[in-house]
């Protein structure tokens, strides 16, 4: 059996863990074997569950399992070969030992050896349903990308490693003084690259993957989960449902009024953007969202008509094909009717109006300089064509 798989992100501080803590626990307390890890550096899963949670899975409760992914020991599992072979690199070229052992892991790759303890769950049989909580999103973005460039490592390069290594390794020794990495750095990198390709398979069964973003009715948050939507439909992963936390109730008073007010404008925004995808709501509790209680009230308000573990939308909502003609974008509008199609650029934004309804995307810099020529309603999705900017000849 494939296990539901939901991966929650979203900006620092709005509240992922909770709302991710809270579905593991309403998942658990339908029935369905659920393990909830957190491959989030900055680890808070064990505080907002009030138990203590080990980098191995740890059972919590009935149905209930959380782990809190050691990237250390990911490392080490992983990449051992790799850092042996560049920190002795380093070293020989009077590096000191502590600045060595940092430079071998570069950027990022500690959160992406916690995120294939994903792989592991979803192929181990296990559990119904397998949560994730992510780093925030910019980091969470740029490691689902790996997998697209490690599949051009493994079709283009790894085939001829051994031929190319063996004709370099006199020559690398004898005029750069460098020793080449041995067979055991080449399969870790080969090992990791074939495991990402597989995590890329997994993430993009859209039957059964999805991601949700959390975010806090702000303007700047809101921005930037929509610049995340817009990646990670044109990545190809399904975002299933926004999650908008900490929304001021109609009883909150006069003092926070305007900030409610304010809200709701925002609320109006996130609407517009991220429609026909469901956009469920929590409200700003009196008191901070740690345990049992106060995560089954949250879920009670996030999923108040809603199944945690259903597939919540069905499709990616925006797809992007860029050629030497320019660029095309399908865009799904279900509830517009046929008629006049705006179309309106400001910067990095395009606002579509189709019969009343409004999205407002975030375009990719890769189309920053495009300009949309014309459009079509069909099946329920808006085509829109750009036309490539002009090039001064020369």
């Amino acid at each position: 059996m494939v296990p539901r798989t939901i991966l929650y992100t979203g900006k620092g501080g709005v509240g992922k863990t909770s709302v991710a803590a809270a579905t593991a626990r309403r998942c658990a307390a339908d029935g369905l074997r659920t393990i909830v890890l957190s491959t989030d550096p900055a680890h808070s899963l064990a505080d907002a569950l009030r138990t203590p949670i080990g980098s191995a899975p740890t059972e919590i409760g009935p149905n209930l399992v959380a782990q809190q992914v050691s990237a250390q020991d990911e490392l080490e599992r992983g990449w051992s070969s790799v850092r042996a072979w560049a920190s002795d690199l380093l070293t020989e070229r009077g590096v000191d030992r502590i600045s060595a052992e940092e430079l071998t892991v570069p950027p990022g790759m500690d959160e992406l050896f916690s995120l294939l303890q994903l792989k592991r769950h979803h192929e181990s049989g296990d559990f119904d349903v397998v949560i994730v909580d992510c780093a925030p999103t910019g980091e969470t973005l740029r490691l689902l990308s790996f997998p697209d460039v490690a599949r051009w490592w493994l079709t283009k390069v790894f085939p001829q490693q051994s031929r190319i290594m063996e004709a370099a390794r006199p020559f690398a020794r004898a005029v750069l003084d460098v020793s080449l990495p041995g067979e055991a750095v080449l399969d870790e990198i080969q090992g990791l690259t074939r495991n990402l390709i597989a995590m890329n398979e997994i993430l993009r069964d859209t039957d059964h993957v999805s991601l949700r973003l959390v975010m806090t009715p702000d303007r700047m948050v809101i921005d930037e989960a929509r610049r995340t939507f817009t990646y990670l439909n044109l990545y190809g992963f399904l975002t299933d449902a926004v999650i908008v936390n900490r929304v001021f109730p109609e009883e909150v008073g006069e003092y926070f009024g305007p900030w409610r007010a304010l809200q709701q404008e925002q609320l109006t925004a996130v609407r517009e953007a991220f429609a026909p995808v469901p956009v469920l709501h929590a409200p700003y509790f009196p008191r901070e969202v740690v345990g049992d209680d106060a995560l089954d009230v949250l879920a009670d308000e996030v999923f108040a008509a809603h199944d945690p573990a259903a597939v919540l939308h069905q499709t990616v909502t925006q797809e992007l094909i860029l050629d030497e003609d320019g660029a095309r974008l399908r865009l799904e509008l279900p509830f517009a009717q046929k008629g006049d199609v705006g179309l309106k650029q400001v910067g990095r934004e395009l606002i579509v109006r189709v019969d009343g309804h409004k999205r407002t995307l975030m375009l990719p810099p890769a189309v920053a300089d495009y300009r949309p020529s014309g459009a079509t309603l069909s099946d329920g999705s808006l085509h829109i064509t750009f036309d490539p900017p002009a090039h001064d000849p020369a």
